[in-house]
């Protein structure tokens, strides 16, 4: 099976799943996250939200393809793009950290890696950038559904409880001791993505967190 990591951007924001294409939970504040609800297309506004992020910060998204199907993706930011996060009572976020919001694999794709492979990227991406030095993201211990990642996800894939919580923990993958790891993570990367293919010239279709 080839497979392959795009940035998410307006061009393929359609290929998350719609559930998660047309959710707000992490965008907007509480508030405005049910007028956007009401108002009856909540999408707009995540694509509103992602343009500025786009503008402001850069890549805050990765979708995996397994054979040219959307399988899996990641959302992430710097906290202060990420209203909901105050909301939390194992807020806040550490000034050194970005924020990953969202994770999901689609179920027919999951036990395959690609959740730590998005993970991974996701490192990738904010040690080339300097000044960051972990990940941080709230993890759920509930059974509901919902749209916060699943602690047990975060320990699978490397982070670890920095602030504890009987329903909503804050977890870490610290990145300080990273040359060695990033390393890990370049080969991991050639190794799971070893028949990635460069991005079509033309735009991905658009699909949804």
């Amino acid at each position: 099976m080839a497979r392959r990591l795009a940035s998410i951007t307006l061009d393929n924001v359609d290929d998350l799943p719609p559930r998660c294409r047309g959710c707000v939970y992490w965008e907007l504040d509480p508030v405005a996250g049910r007028r956007a609800v009401e108002a009856g297309d909540p999408g707009l506004e995540k694509e509103a939200w992602l343009s500025a992020v786009l503008l402001d910060w850069g890549s805050c998204g990765r979708v995996a393809y397994v054979d040219k199907a959307p399988a899996g993706f990641v959302l992430y930011a710097p906290p202060t793009h990420v209203p909901r996060s105050v909301a939390f009572p194992t807020s806040p976020v550490s000034a050194d950290a970005v924020l990953l919001m969202s994770a999901h694999i689609v179920p027919e794709f999951r036990g395959q890696g690609l959740g730590r492979m998005l993970v991974q990227a996701v490192a990738k991406d904010v040690i080339k950038r300097g000044g960051i030095r972990a990940v941080e993201a709230f993890g759920s211990l509930t059974d509901e559904p919902g749209c916060v990642v699943p602690a047990d996800y975060l320990t699978a894939v490397g982070f670890k409880t920095v602030r504890p919580h009987p329903r909503y923990p804050r977890l870490r993958l610290d990145l300080r001791n990273a040359v060695s790891w990033r390393e890990d993570v370049e080969e991991a990367l050639e190794r799971l993505l070893g028949s990635i293919r460069p991005e079509p010239a033309r735009p991905a279709s658009a699909r949804r967190s």
